[in-house]
């Protein structure tokens, strides 16, 4: 009978499972997250603390994978630096106020029967409603997150509506008035009629292809310059200046016609319209217009002459105001329309401070649905008064011109224009009463505090800067319920409004006292809320302002909740990272408020002024395969929970029933990878572009996790019977294919720090993966299951292997802690005990640099000319396979022909280890010229193939024939002795190991 040697060999065994074992996934993420949160803060040094600072997600809804790209990017952050010995501080946030929560509390009090128009609407309502469906979204979402393996204070975690967020929010706001930061006046400013409230500049999109309705309209002219009144051509009673707008419905604001005083104007002649003043450099656009060829009456009138006491009659006339003037522009050009604008100081920026400037007031007939008010029209107050200025009533506005025989034209116009980003509608620009922060004070200082920070993507710096360069002021009130009250009293009388640093100090006073809501629940009349000073004996007392601050002050304010972590630090937080939108909202408003805070507290120079961050990061949006952004309209969401659950790629196909007994499963199988697929996809992705992710990108993934997966089995049922303390060799004792293999490791560690090191996660992955694919697997793992299969159990050829794998183990843990730390987790669970004993928790490590002494660039470099002979060897190999010569690689000798000596040094130095590295029965060599072994000439089968030599670039070439020896039934090489009565006898080096074991 023939012998079984399978019991000889020492084929690697692990409990390690080939699959994610789903029941122990909670263990697992409990372990690399929860436990070891706590953990690092216990015993990592405080004086050396990371602090990256969340910015608070939008407690408003079910997460999404961008929720996923963001959380999981700063986990891998957080675990870096963790490797790197840091105590790390992250405290998840949440932003808890404004206007989607209210509305959609709104809609569910609606749904359970509430009707708001009988007085059920009140704020105390609508913020109860608001808390009560925030809390139980961040309690949701928190689930969510923990569920990715995100490492986290969640205990400790902040939100906006809290006590101590909002307490130090109205301190740091405090702050600001005391230095005169803070200031209320009746200016235009974003409005949105969709959602009744002032917009920030940060709360806008801009629909590109917006269509409005164009006018050409014609004021009578009443004092012109004698230049024009002198000029027997002009019959000043038909003279009119013509302006182009695309927002009529603000006619009825009018106040002022502007014109550039660099430009020059023409008067011409219209056979419909009379005689018509517009600007030379616009008089093709106009006859097109017209659809009439024009006479020019009076060919060059400077625009700075018209500036000097021309008027107009107004075309919605109120009551003193029966001349408006033409005043002088920077922004007016030539570029659209007729060249002269008309200026509606109420509904416009730059009508608004142009006109300032000449001390006309704003005037805006629009209330806060975006209707016209009766002041529209105040001899007919019925015509517009209720009309929507986006709808009805802009085209009334157009039929009253028209009826006036002033309307020159109208026109469709796609152009560029605002939106509310939360209600998709558009906005309109509307004078109100708001509180601003004023931004050109502390502008230049913010400015300057960039410089020193890091951007990732570098791009962003230039973004960042552009918002802020751009802004002057920031409208920080909202006429809402759910938010932070801006704590300003008004008189009674007068309404004209109180903020002081001792007003707002005695408002924050109660609202420690009686807590935030208590602000509208309060009798109107309770002298509580009015410090002592303002209560005096006459006077008509004062009221509690309605207004909230804005929510970007409200999270623009986080800083606060880490400021105690960074004490000794220069900033409060190392690294901000969110979505490339934030450049103009979180990132923004937190650079402004604590550069204001800096500026204020006066404790700091001007040149020294930080950002709240060291490090500023962006990550883009996420897009479908088809690199459409994603949708519930178009169906094409993706859930985080289906990628973990791996529901999102084809089931598992079902093994065949070996008996009755087995049942197949009653639903589709699918490869559950859980968190770790997750975190792979967002590791793997190029996140400073928008990021895509579909089935053919989870593939790629899921066969990336599988692969670390088989080598940690590997590597594991390899080290089985390893003791590092008694059988680890030195590295001089090692094989040099064993150095090479350390020295292929050195490259991955360092590529993979530094990528790590750069936030360039992916590149850490995409070295991984060819590292495992080819390096590990295709290479070094093929090259050594002989001498660790084989050998000798205490061998010094199988301990060096074991070395090296112990080695390579121990750092791609390391390397795969950031990134999948259930995977490392487990790993580590299936450790043998022995290894553990010399071993810290992979997790808990601080990731080691490599020795040294593994940087062998001789041996390295004769490895280049090894792999090209390999390369050689593989392709003849094929061949005969293909022609059903060989199965086995093992059944083939092999003879190399180089060029000269120096060549066949460099392979004579590794002639021992030449079998193992190509794997193949045996190698000989000799120089080109000498004679070749007569076992080619006589084998059963041999092929020749040329190659170069990378290094020389001198051709040697390859023999690969068929073995002249016997297969030895152990190892399988061909280099036994000839079967005796038909029993396989085995090689010399399995006779030794088996008289050794049998010895033993």
């Amino acid at each position: 009978m023939t012998r079984s040697w399978t019991s000889t060999l020492k084929l690697p065994r692990s409990t390690f499972p080939a699959r994610v074992p789903v029941a122990d996934q909670t263990k697992y993420l409990r372990r690399c997250s929860d436990e070891l949160y706590a953990w690092q803060r216990e015993n990592r040094p405080a004086s050396d603390t990371f602090v990256l600072h969340d910015g608070p997600p939008y407690a408003n809804g079910e997460l999404h994978v961008g929720h996923a790209l963001n959380k999981i990017l700063k986990d891998i952050i957080n675990r870096t630096q963790l490797s790197r010995g840091k105590r790390i501080h992250y405290v998840p946030g949440w932003d808890c106020h404004g206007l989607p929560i209210e509305l959609k509390a709104l809609q569910a009090q609606q749904k359970d029967g509430n009707d708001f128009s009988k007085g059920l609407g009140t704020a105390a309502t609508i913020r109860k409603a608001a808390r009560k469906l925030a809390e139980k979204t961040v309690k949701e979402q928190m689930r969510g997150f923990q569920a990715w393996g995100v490492m986290a204070d969640w205990e400790g975690h902040y939100k906006t509506l809290d006590k101590r967020f909002e307490m130090k929010q109205l301190g740091i706001f405090r702050e600001m008035v005391e230095k005169g930061l803070i200031y209320r006046r009746f200016k235009p400013v974003y409005w949105s009629p969709s959602t009744g409230t002032a917009l920030a500049e940060a709360e806008l999109e801009y629909n590109e292809k917006h269509v409005s309705t164009a006018a050409l309209v014609k004021f009578p002219l009443v004092k012109v310059p004698d230049q024009i009144r002198n000029n027997p051509l002009i019959d000043t009673e038909s003279l009119s200046a013509v302006i182009w707008t695309t927002t009529p419905w603000t006619l009825p604001a009018n106040a002022a016609i502007a014109v550039s005083e660099s430009l020059n104007y023409l008067i011409v002649q219209s056979s419909s319209h009379g005689q018509l003043l517009i600007a030379d450099s616009r008089l093709s656009y106009f006859q097109d217009m017209l659809k009439e060829e024009l006479q020019v009456l009076v060919p060059s009138i400077q625009g700075s002459e018209l500036c000097q006491g021309t008027t107009y009659r107004p075309l919605f006339p109120r009551e003193g105001t029966e001349e408006q003037p033409i005043i002088a522009a920077d922004f007016v050009t030539a570029d659209s329309g007729s060249g002269l604008v008309h200026c509606a100081p109420g509904h416009g920026m730059d009508d608004y401070e142009v006109c300032l400037a000449q001390g006309i007031q704003a005037f805006a007939p629009v209330n806060d649905e975006g209707c016209f008010t009766d002041e529209a029209m105040p001899d007919d107050p019925s015509y517009l008064s209720g009309k929507s200025v986006l709808d009805e009533g802009n085209g009334l506005v157009l039929q009253y011109v028209q009826s006036k025989n002033q309307l020159l034209n109208r026109h469709k116009y796609e152009h560029k224009y605002p939106y509310d980003w939360r209600s998709k509608k558009p906005i309109i620009i509307r004078a109100t009463e708001q509180w601003f922060a004023d931004v050109a004070n502390i502008r230049e200082s913010a400015l300057a505090s960039l410089e020193e920070v890091n951007f990732v993507p570098a791009t962003g710096r230039q973004r960042l800067k552009n918002f802020v360069q751009n802004r002057t002021e920031w409208c920080i009130s909202r006429q809402r319920a759910w938010g932070v009250p801006i704590p300003a009293l008004y008189d009674k009388t007068t309404g004209q409004a109180v903020l002081t640093k001792e007003t707002v100090s005695h408002i924050m006073n109660v609202i420690d006292e009686r807590g935030i809501d208590a602000w509208w629940t309060d009798s109107p009349e309770d002298p509580a809320w009015i410090p002592q000073h303002l209560q005096q004996e006459n006077s008509p007392g004062y009221r509690r302002g309605t207004d909230t601050m804005d929510v970007w002050f409200d999270s623009g304010t986080s800083w606060t909740q880490v400021a105690d972590e960074s004490l000794g630090k220069e900033r409060p937080a190392d690294i901000y990272l969110e979505g490339t939108d934030q450049h103009r909202g979180w990132f923004q408003s937190s650079l402004l408020t604590y550069v204001s805070h800096q500026v204020v507290s006066g404790k700091v120079e001007p040149s020294t002024i930080k950002a709240p961050f060291k490090h500023l990061i962006t990550h883009g949006f996420t897009l479908d395969q088809d690199a459409r952004k994603m949708s519930k309209s178009i169906g094409n969401v993706m859930k985080p929970d289906a990628i973990m659950n791996g529901t999102l790629l084809p089931p598992l196909k079902q093994k065949k029933s070996k008996g009755a007994k087995e049942q197949k499963p009653s639903s589709p199988v699918y490869d559950a990878l859980g968190p770790d697929a997750l975190r792979l996809w967002v590791a793997s992705s190029d996140y400073t572009r928008d990021v895509v992710i579909g089935q053919q990108v989870l593939q790629t993934v899921n066969t990336s996790l599988h692969k670390y997966r088989v080598t940690f089995k590997l590597l594991l049922g390899a080290l089985g019977d390893f003791d590092p303390k008694v059988n680890i060799l030195q590295y001089e004792e090692l094989h040099k294919i064993d150095r090479q293999a350390l020295m292929q490791l050195t490259r991955l560690v360092d590529t993979c720090r530094n990528a790590f090191d750069n936030f360039e996660f992916y590149k850490a992955v995409n070295a991984l993966n060819r590292w495992t694919n080819l390096e590990f697997s295709a290479f070094y793992m093929e090259t050594l299951k002989d001498r660790l299969y084989t050998e000798a159990e205490d061998s010094a050829s199988r301990r060096a292997a074991q070395t090296t794998l112990f080695h390579i183990y121990t750092y791609l843990q390391e390397l795969l802690a950031p990134i999948t730390p259930l995977l490392v987790e487990e790993s580590w669970e299936h450790t043998p005990e022995l290894v553990k004993d010399q071993l810290e928790h992979p997790l808990r490590r601080i990731a080691r640099t490599v020795p040294a002494e593994w940087v062998d660039e001789a041996i390295s470099n004769d490895f280049i000319d090894l792999m090209a002979a390999n390369t050689a060897v593989k392709v003849i190999q094929e061949s005969a396979r293909s022609k059903k010569q060989m199965g086995s690689s093992l059944q083939s000798f092999v003879h190399f022909e180089l060029p000269d000596n120096a060549s066949l040094d460099i392979f004579q130095r590794y002639l021992n280890e030449l079998p193992d590295l190509f794997v193949v029965s045996s190698v000989s060599l000799s120089v080109k010229g000498s004679d070749l072994p007569n076992e080619i000439a006589s084998a059963e089968w041999s092929y020749a193939e040329e190659f170069a030599l990378p290094n020389s670039g001198k051709k040697a070439t390859a023999h690969v024939y068929a073995p002249n020896q016997a297969k030895c039934p152990r190892c399988w090489r061909y280099v036994a002795p000839e079967p005796v009565a038909e029993e396989a006898l085995l090689c010399e080096r399995c006779d030794n190991v088996i008289g050794q074991l049998e010895h033993n």
